[in-house]
């Protein structure tokens, strides 16, 4: 089976609607061919971002387990698909560093965005001494544990495999590193969910891609597309990494 490449934007606590006009007007100038676009700005500028780009999908950075109430400063995924945003990321290490989301929380809320029709980017991945101290497929198994306990429907997943220790580091997982735990995180899926599900599930790679190192890193077998942070900020160094399957064909 053939998976779409998918290059996903995630500002975090940035971007203004000055940059969702650049953005949306740079994207609209590039050809990228069979590639999908995921852009997740902050909330407060998702409907503009609905209204400006076109063939891009806008995504949340985050949302609430609980459908209403008492919840001040949540965001449900009703509110999402009041304002037409269908895709949410979920599980973001800033989440479960900074906003104490353990892998049980970020299952619940994998779950339960799947059944209220949300697609939604799941993230895992391993700190800097997990990685050194040989622990990284036992930190990911259990990350992925804990959202198949919630989740019955694969189809609306795409995982995205970023390194704790390459996020905004400057640091990036060397092609071979990261194909080698793409392939791991595949025979997961297809040892704990279904073989079907693993040779369709896409999965991402993040941690420090920008316009120089997404070529090789888009060559291996098992990445599926990438999850972008401080490049995603940048118009033009986006539209590159939106562009790194057409390398040769432009």
């Amino acid at each position: 089976m053939s998976r779409t490449f998918l290059v996903g934007g995630n500002w975090k606590l940035n971007g203004d609607k000055q940059l969702i006009t650049k953005m949306a007007d740079q994207l609209s100038q590039t050809t990228v061919g069979n590639l999908e676009i995921v852009v997740a700005p902050p909330f407060h500028l998702l409907s503009l971002a609905k209204e400006k780009f076109t063939n891009v999908h806008i995504s949340a950075q985050n949302c609430s387990e609980h459908l209403s109430g008492a919840y001040t400063g949540e965001i449900s995924t009703e509110m999402l698909k009041d304002i037409q945003v269908g895709w949410v990321i979920l599980g973001h290490s800033e989440r479960r560093e900074y906003y104490g989301e353990d892998d049980q929380t970020v299952g619940r809320k994998v779950g339960h965005a799947v059944k209220q029709g949300l697609n939604v980017i799941a993230c895992i991945g391993e700190k800097l001494q997990e990685r050194e101290s040989g622990q990284t497929l036992q930190v990911l198994v259990r990350q992925l544990d804990a959202i198949a306990q919630h989740v019955s429907d694969w189809s609306k997943i795409v995982i995205a495999y970023e390194p704790v220790w390459a996020i905004g580091t400057g640091k990036v997982a060397t092609p071979q590193q990261a194909q080698e735990t793409h392939k791991d995180i595949r025979q997961w899926l297809k040892e704990k969910v279904s073989p079907a599900v693993a040779e369709s599930t896409r999965i991402l790679y993040g941690g420090s891609v920008n316009a120089k190192n997404c070529q090789e890193l888009q060559q291996e077998p098992d990445i599926d597309g990438f999850l972008v942070g401080g490049a995603s900020l940048k118009p033009a160094d986006f539209a590159t990494i939106c562009q790194c399957k057409l390398s040769g064909k432009l």
